[in-house]
């Protein structure tokens, strides 16, 4: 349902929406990342995580007002370059029940909650017979998309289901789950960069349909984001760096950070965009980061263990050596 009694966002918190170029974008993106990454609501989210997986509860959409979604509420960008984006938006978004499954698989043996929370419940051929709650809030995006697509361009369009990489364990399923998970934050953060980054470059009901996605993107990447500081509490800078930019091995099947982000690149039509598109993006990203590292460095053992409880997971690999850079 894309319906909820939450009070309508104010639109950027900036009486000057309608200003474009980099200085007035910086300014409405900067107002963004203080309202929707607050330290405070990225606490509350990672909070929640528990809760969900005792009783999860989509998160209720508020009320949209389709109808209202116009080109006029496109605002310091070519309307086709953001067209093209929304259709690589899509196109990415599309294949949510390969990604919650792959997830799922990678979680099953070693925390049956998370499992559930991302990919539901399956039988014993497989068949799913209950959807993960990450999976019923991501799949409304893509239809979303498409309503904005359609009243943007005034005609509708199929979203390509790319493949998505599956189930690719080793001997070692910690490490599997380890390498996966930091794959699965980088990706959900590049997606919260974005859906902030395109608030930024619009007004009304786009943008109010915009705050949705970004919002359901926040919420994921921070549970799975403060699970993981959980899960792996030896790891480090170092080693997160290390296992984003390469694989394995010369014939590892898994794409790395570099291939991914110029994938994205590439779906999102980056040849097209303005030097000023450019540069703000990545003031989004770096702005998003500073924020969530502030975040990250309140993830104490401590806190952590008042959130989620012992330390399951480590436990069960104790017998098992994982070497941490």
């Amino acid at each position: 349902m894309l319906n909820t009694l939450t009070p309508k966002a104010e639109d950027l918190k900036s009486e000057n929406h309608n200003q474009t170029g980099y200085l007035p974008t910086q300014y409405r993106i900067s107002a963004l990342i203080d309202d929707y990454l607050a330290v405070e609501k990225l606490h509350n989210r990672l909070q929640d995580l528990p809760v969900q997986w005792q009783n999860p509860q989509p998160r209720p959409w508020k009320i949209i007002d389709w109808q209202q979604i116009n080109r006029d509420q496109i605002i310091g960008i070519n309307a086709e370059v953001f067209l093209s984006i929304l259709i690589g938006a899509m196109d990415t978004e599309a294949p949510i029940r390969g990604y919650t499954q792959t997830s799922r698989q990678y979680l099953e043996k070693l925390h049956p909650p998370m499992a559930r929370f991302v990919g539901g419940t399956v039988d014993g051929d497989g068949e799913l017979l209950e959807l993960g709650l990450w999976e019923k809030e991501e799949r409304q995006h893509t239809p979303a998309l498409i309503k904005v697509y359609t009243q943007l361009a005034q005609e509708k369009i199929t979203p390509k289901f790319r493949t998505v990489r599956g189930y690719l364990p080793t001997d070692d399923p910690y490490e599997d789950l380890y390498r996966h998970g930091l794959h699965r934050v980088a990706t959900e953060y590049g997606a919260t960069c974005l859906y902030l980054w395109l608030m930024a470059y619009s007004t009304g009901a786009l943008q109010d349909v915009l705050a949705e996605l970004l919002q359901d993107e926040i919420n994921h990447m921070t549970k799975f984001w403060g699970f993981g500081v959980w899960a792996f509490p030896d790891t480090s800078l170092v080693r997160v760096g290390k296992t984003l930019i390469k694989t394995r091995s010369a014939n590892y099947q898994r794409n790395n950070l570099i291939r991914t982000l110029r994938r994205m690149m590439a779906t999102l039509n980056w040849s097209a965009w303005s030097l000023t598109n450019k540069a703000t993006l990545i003031f989004t990203f770096t702005q998003t980061m500073r924020r969530l590292w502030v975040w990250h460095n309140s993830l104490t053992p401590e806190y952590l263990s008042t959130v989620f409880g012992r330390n399951t997971i480590s436990q069960k690999s104790c017998s098992k050596s994982i070497a941490f850079d």
